[in-house]
């Protein structure tokens, strides 16, 4: 229902002149013996209501001659509007200044606590401002549920000529509801002009709202450069903590959203102490976070650290790689050199995502074996691309004879053939009896199979009956590669679960998701 709705059966012939502007009818009207303070129509508005919000000076003069009582100037509507409130909120400065004269309440407030100065600021009425302001309206008052000054609605709306009359006589620092301040709404809305007359006028580029949120923070989380470039220039300190959970900076909130002119900015000003700093916060976290890879790429070409800080107690990951993995800002830290935690790996080996990063990690991933190899086999990884020399060099014993089973380890480049040749000799390494002779045919049958079909059709069962191989054969590969899959399976997780480690000598149980014996590839 809308409340603001007239119904024409409920208006008076007098509201009706009034409303029309028609002065020689509202007269005629009045002579013939009609009153104009007692017919209201379903809203609560009279015929003084009509003719303010019409602007019509003429109508108002004769209304206000013809009124029983001097109260009659602040009757209010059903929303507790009054006439004064009517004509200054549609801008009409003659009415305005009638009604004034007529003794109306300058600073009479509405149910939704607006008042004439506020209505007139929020239209851009500059004139009627001045008038209003002129005649000693109250300009500090709180207004609306958020309890914004009309300082704050100016700034907010824009309307620059009207901040430049207000500066002179407002309260620069009034807090609202969250106490953030007129100059904070014009840096998160992007009033450059506004900022500027506010800052010129004294108002403190630094106020912090009830989160600790700065100008600085809301501008760079907006987005707004010219805003940013400005308060910079005027001492705003962008290495004030922002957030009242974490240490926040404006460089976070710019690299957050992507705004990379603000972030390229702020980079050149922030304290590094944030890339690297016990208890702070890298801001490639919060760009990781976003799916932000323009904004982690200029960070990184900036200077920051793709490991930082880990960030564990204060928000739950140990470095912005264990956030990246499952995002595309995860190559990009890999490629600038960010090390692999067990952790990371785990997490990246679990996903289905097909751009996991180099194995041959400055040989640093054999140590974490027990967490990514058992997945990598399940995913289907091609073993030969494990043949690495620091695998092979740091491997132990059994990891080793179990990764050699899963190639053709008569093929081995003279180089790896090499390093086997030195542990043998070191007596570091204990090979498969098997190992010494060629592998057998069924072994190489099974390699060629899973070369042809790749790794994750041989996890159907229906995908072996489509080999060009006679029918009678179907069963018997489907079965061999299935007994084949259960045995490899369950010799990785006896082996990773009891007697992974560099030594030789037991270590801690790795955890091994168990799955189907089917889905291991071979």
């Amino acid at each position: 229902m809308d409340f603001t709705e007239t119904y024409t059966d409920t208006v008076s012939k007098v509201s009706a002149a009034a409303r029309a502007g028609c002065t020689t009818k509202l007269k005629k009207l009045i002579l013939r013996g009609f009153r104009v303070d007692t017919s209201r129509d379903n809203r609560g508005w009279s015929a003084l209501h009509e003719a303010a919000a019409a602007g019509s000076e003429g109508c108002v003069r004769e209304i206000l001659a013809a009124g029983s009582s001097r109260s009659f100037v602040n009757s209010l509507t059903h929303e507790g509007e009054s006439a004064c409130y009517l004509a200054a909120r549609r801008g009409h400065l003659a009415v305005v200044r009638l009604l004034l004269s007529a003794h109306a309440d300058i600073n009479q407030l509405t149910n939704d606590l607006s008042c004439p100065l506020y209505t007139a600021v929020d239209g851009g009425h500059t004139e009627v401002v001045a008038l209003l302001l002129s005649k000693g309206s109250k300009v500090n008052g709180t207004h609306t549920a958020s309890c914004w000054t009309c300082l704050h609605q100016a700034v907010y709306k824009g309307h620059s000529d009207i901040v430049r009359l207000l500066v002179t006589v407002s309260d620069l620092e009034a807090p609202d509801d969250h106490d953030i301040t007129p100059l904070f709404v014009a840096a998160q809305y992007g009033q450059r002009e506004s900022l500027e007359i506010l800052v010129n006028a004294g108002a403190n580029v630094s106020a912090q709202a009830a989160d600790l949120a700065t100008p600085l923070m809301i501008a760079s989380q907006e987005g707004h450069v010219a805003c940013v470039d400005f308060l910079l220039d005027h001492g705003a300190d962008p290495n004030t903590a922002c957030s009242l959970d974490w240490p926040q900076l404006p460089l976070h909130a710019a690299a957050e959203f992507g705004h990379i002119r603000v972030l390229k900015r702020l980079i050149a000003v922030t304290d590094r102490v944030c890339d690297h700093g016990e208890g702070a916060v890298s801001p490639l976290y919060v760009a990781v976070y976003r799916d932000q890879s323009r904004s982690v790429e200029v960070l990184l070409e900036g200077g920051y650290s793709p490991d930082a800080q880990d960030c564990t107690h204060i928000l739950g990951v140990q470095s912005p790689l264990s956030l990246a993995l499952s995002r595309s800002s995860g190559r990009l830290l890999i490629a600038a050199g960010a090390h692999l935690s067990q952790e990371d790996w785990t997490h990246a080996m679990a996903t289905d995502k097909p751009d996991l990063p180099d194995l041959d990690h400055q040989g640093k991933t054999v140590h974490f074996a027990a967490c990514w190899l058992p997945l990598l086999l399940k995913a289907g990884l091609d073993p030969s691309l494990l043949l690495q020399p620091p695998m092979l060099e740091q491997a132990n014993s059994e990891v080793l004879n179990h990764l050699l089973d899963f190639v053709d380890w008569s093929l081995l480049s003279p180089p790896l053939k090499q390093i086997l040749d030195h542990r043998l000799a070191e007596k570091t390494w204990d090979p498969s009896p098997h190992l010494d002779s060629l592998p057998p045919l069924s072994h190489l049958c099974r390699l060629k199979v899973r070369s042809v079909l790749g790794p994750d059709v041989l996890m159907t069962t229906d995908v072996v009956q489509q080999l060009p191989v006679p029918t009678s054969l179907h069963g018997f590969l489907q079965g061999l590669l299935t007994i084949a899959y259960t045995f490899i399976y369950l010799f990785i997780y006896l082996l990773f679960t009891d007697r992974f480690g560099n030594t030789g000598e037991k270590t801690k149980k790795q955890t091994v998701n168990i799955r189907s014996p089917t889905t291991i590839i071979y």
